[in-house]
């Protein structure tokens, strides 16, 4: 029986960006879906926790994104003055239909089963490669050295960022985490955002022009088209939608194959047996989603009001759907849902979303994660990271992932 433990005085049951939730989010989340499912944060916006809340949220359609009214509310209306902030509000994932199904509709063909399927041979070079270049080393970063190159490469390969420039984003940093968080940006975080979206516009613009010069086989391409045809996309739009797609092709699949790797080693049975019998590695991916998921949390805006979980969620008021407490809630994963099982049956994890918002590239991710831990459990069997209890976390919250992990064999 869950006992019912009121946080004390000065400790919120909600606290995303405190070092202690960096580090390890679930006994919060514990916390929140036994004592206060549908909790009123500080932040002024409800946290739904448990599965049955958050999956209902994901495809109500009484729930949308209401982008404009959810920025200016927390920041004021001047925010949609700010560069990033004005680039965000034509994303396709801020988009409430008919606009999100505009938006979506010019780019899904990319990201078929079929044509997805069809990459696997790519995505194993790339894996090799990036092997080799560091197999002579006896050690790397797992984020910089692996987890960051392979997803890059292959959303360069999709946009058709040429070659010569992909160094370039190889070497990039990853700042734009923050951004997605619940808590408000302090002012040094707009500017730098604002700095960052700014460069992201000026390369792409340039591409943009030598698509149009010299179009290929590509999504950049085909968006580029949708643009000159005038009613399918305005070049805000295609400008927005493509640093969106860079960033959501490559974010989450760096933080699944990192908390991937980094759970496997803090479970040492569990690597044992992915090492034992490779055929588990599909399940394994899904168990890794659940487990540590790499997206912790998308929110919506109640479009009417509402009733969830005997709260009254009054129109204009934000729901925190929190895929990471979902995964883990015992009501759909009974047995030991704190246990990293790559064995566990039926599992069916929420980190990509659900609804109309259902992540585009789930397929890609999961394809990407696959090839990318198979491959190097095979070819460096002795790899051990060198700190798996206390790693580095990035201090984001919506986006779970490592800063470094370091690793030698």
């Amino acid at each position: 029986m869950n006992e019912q433990v009121k946080p004390g005085p000065g400790a919120p049951l909600f606290n995303p960006l405190s070092p202690e939730f960096i580090a390890n989010p679930y006994p919060a989340y514990d916390k929140l879906r036994t004592t206060d499912p549908i909790h009123l944060t500080p932040i002024g916006a409800y946290a739904a926790s448990r599965h049955a809340h958050v999956s209902a949220v994901l495809r109500d359609r009484r729930f949308g994104k209401d982008y404009v009214n959810r920025t200016t509310k927390r920041y004021g209306a001047a925010a949609l003055d700010e560069p990033v902030f004005r680039s965000m509000r034509h994303w396709m994932l801020q988009q409430d239909p008919p606009d999100h199904t505009r938006l979506r509709g010019l780019v899904v063909q990319a990201f078929t089963a079929r044509r997805v399927e069809d990459m696997r041979p790519r995505i194993q070079q790339v894996v090799d490669a990036t092997i080799d270049r560091v197999i002579e080393r006896g050690h790397m970063d797992l984020i910089a050295d692996f987890a960051f190159r392979l997803p890059v490469t292959v959303i360069c390969d999709m946009l058709g960022i040429p070659d010569e420039h992909r160094e370039l984003f190889h070497a990039s940093l990853r700042a734009g985490g923050r951004l997605l968080d619940p808590v408000p940006l302090t002012r040094a975080e707009i500017d730098a955002a604002n700095t960052g979206n700014a460069a992201a516009e000026s390369y792409f613009k340039q591409l943009f022009e030598l698509r149009r010069r010299d179009p290929g086989d590509d999504l950049t391409s085909q968006l580029v088209q949708a643009e000159q045809d005038g009613s399918k996309l305005s070049n805000e739009e295609l400008t927005a939608n493509i640093i969106l797609l860079f960033g959501a092709g490559h974010e989450t699949t760096v933080n699944l194959i990192g908390n991937g790797l980094l759970a496997l080693h803090r479970n040492p049975d569990q690597l044992r047996l992915l090492k034992d019998q490779p055929e588990l590695i599909t399940n394994a991916i899904e168990e890794f989603l659940r487990y540590d998921s790499s997206v912790q949390l998308t929110g919506r805006v109640a479009l009417e009001d509402v009733e969830l979980g005997g709260k009254h969620i009054a129109r204009g008021e934000s729901v925190l759907c929190l895929l990471g407490s979902a995964n883990h809630d015992s009501a759909v994963y009974p047995d030991h849902p704190e246990r990293l099982d790559i064995t566990r049956p039926n599992v069916r994890p929420l980190s990509f979303g659900g609804g109309i918002h259902h992540c585009l590239g789930a397929q890609l991710a999961r394809i990407e994660a696959e090839i990318a831990i198979a491959t190097l459990l095979r070819r460096l069997p002795d790899l051990r990271i060198d700190n798996v209890e206390t790693p580095k976390w990035r201090p984001t919250f919506v986006l779970r992932g490592l800063q470094e992990l370091p690793a030698s064999w």
